[in-house]
């Protein structure tokens, strides 16, 4: 069996990839094509970590950090159900039921309720985040976003519970 792992590599031409297997890859498009075609995600190329700035990694959210495609095309399939089931007047209805202000989880634990939508069933928690971003857009809404906790008198922390990781930042 042939390893496949894609890695980017610098040249004069541009965006340039290398696979394990000695295929040289000119361009994201055909790094993308390889990798499908070899059963890696193509958003990631198989390493299972995105680069959302120079020096900053996370999982990959494509693949649930796998690299894999079928992961991959699972979670695009999901989220293409949640997107035709979860519409901006659900939503709209569920948050005119809010008497004040309201944590994204609030919301998409009531959509989840209202549709008997069983937990990890769907992606819904991504959705009603995407249909309050464009209705904030829209300025039928207004999010805020406030610290979990206060550490003296100058520091606060923000927690970050889909990676389970704290993040302090000064102010």
């Amino acid at each position: 069996m042939t390893t496949h792992a894609i890695s980017p590599q610098t040249g004069i031409l541009g965006d340039a990839f290398a696979c394990e297997c000695g295929a040289v890859l000119a361009g994201r498009m055909t790094a993308e094509l390889h990798a499908a075609e070899n059963g890696l995600c193509s958003v990631c190329l198989g390493s299972g970590q995105e680069e959302m700035a120079p020096g900053l990694t996370h999982g990959c959210t494509a693949c649930a950090a796998t690299g894999g495609r079928k992961e991959q095309v699972i979670w695009q399939l999901a989220y293409a159900e949640a997107e035709h089931l979860i519409t901006i007047a659900v939503v709209r209805g569920i948050v005119a039921n809010f008497d004040g202000p309201f944590h994204l989880s609030e919301a998409a634990d009531a959509v989840r309720a209202g549709m008997g939508l069983p937990a990890g069933r769907l992606p819904v928690g991504p959705r009603v985040r995407d249909l309050l971003l464009e209705m904030q857009a829209a300025g039928e809404i207004t999010m805020l976003s406030a610290p979990d906790e206060m550490i003296g008198s100058d520091m606060v922390l923000y927690r970050d519970p889909q990676w389970q990781r704290a993040h302090t930042l000064g102010l």
